[in-house]
């Protein structure tokens, strides 16, 4: 599964790297964390169908794309990255605490649960990081006392995270004046392979290749989009780190050093 995460790159950079053409204000602002948790603020990544403006008609929050091509279409998509709620929240919940259990979503039953079957046809977005923690099990006969170990995993590479996510708006239901909310989750499925050796479950990563066919708004068809998710993700690299991350109150790049075995 993935319960914790670090994502501590500047928005900017995470919007080369994954063409955003505009980045909204509180995505950019939002603080390096090695401790990302369920309810904390994740950027996301998504696309949209909007109607081009010049750079000083830009709604306010956001930042202003390119000008479309001459000749280009006056509807286009626009990827954009955004701030959202980690926990998704369905549009019908009564209140975000709904959210808390829905921080992930599995590959086997996603496309037949109501909060996540729409989202998946038409509400598909990558949740950026750096690396995520997992925590390995005590081994057998270890005591009572022993604790889990939490482990560090990211790509090989170094490059950052495309979690396969969707997302989804809310607003408190019978109150028109209540802002919007942005709230998203990850998908997970079974873990195969030397990951299945720290748990059996892990996020569904994509690899750049299948980032844009993931975020196309064109696809509506779960198991098209199901598809994708089930390509192979990149290269993994993990390593023990201190028992620190085990408290969300504990932030800082100490988390992501490694330990000794």
């Amino acid at each position: 599964m993935c319960g914790r995460y670090a994502s501590f790159r500047q928005a900017q950079d995470l919007a080369d790297i994954f063409d955003v053409a505009v980045v909204a204000e509180d995505a950019a602002e939002l603080p390096p964390s090695w401790n990302v948790a369920p309810t904390d603020g994740a950027r996301v990544v998504l696309e949209r169908t909007v109607q081009p403006e010049p750079e000083e008609h830009a709604a306010p929050g956001t930042r202003a794309a390119k000008a479309p091509a001459p000749g280009a279409s006056a509807d286009a998509v626009r990827r954009e990255m955004h701030l959202a709620r980690w926990g998704l929240v369905p549009h019908w919940a009564k209140d975000l605490s709904a959210g808390a259990k829905m921080i992930n979503a599995r590959m086997e039953s996603v496309g037949s649960k109501s909060a996540f079957a729409t989202p998946l046809r038409t509400k598909r977005c990558l949740v950026v990081a750096d690396g995520y923690y997992e925590w390995q099990k005590p081994a057998a006969g270890a005591g009572r006392t022993a604790k889990k170990t939490p482990f560090f995993i990211r790509p090989a590479d170094g490059s950052p995270l495309a979690f396969a996510g969707l997302y989804s708006w809310w607003r408190r239901p019978g109150d028109p004046a209540a802002p919007w909310q942005l709230t998203c989750t990850i998908l997970t499925t079974a873990a195969v392979g030397p990951m299945g050796e720290l748990h059996d479950r892990v996020p569904v990563i994509l690899s750049r290749n299948h980032v844009d066919p993931w975020l196309d708004r064109s696809v509506t068809n779960a198991d098209e989009a199901l598809a994708v998710a089930r390509q192979p993700g990149p290269e993994l690299t993990w390593y023990e780190v201190s028992t620190q991350v085990n408290a969300v109150r504990n932030d800082g790049p100490e988390l992501v050093a490694a330990v000794a075995p």
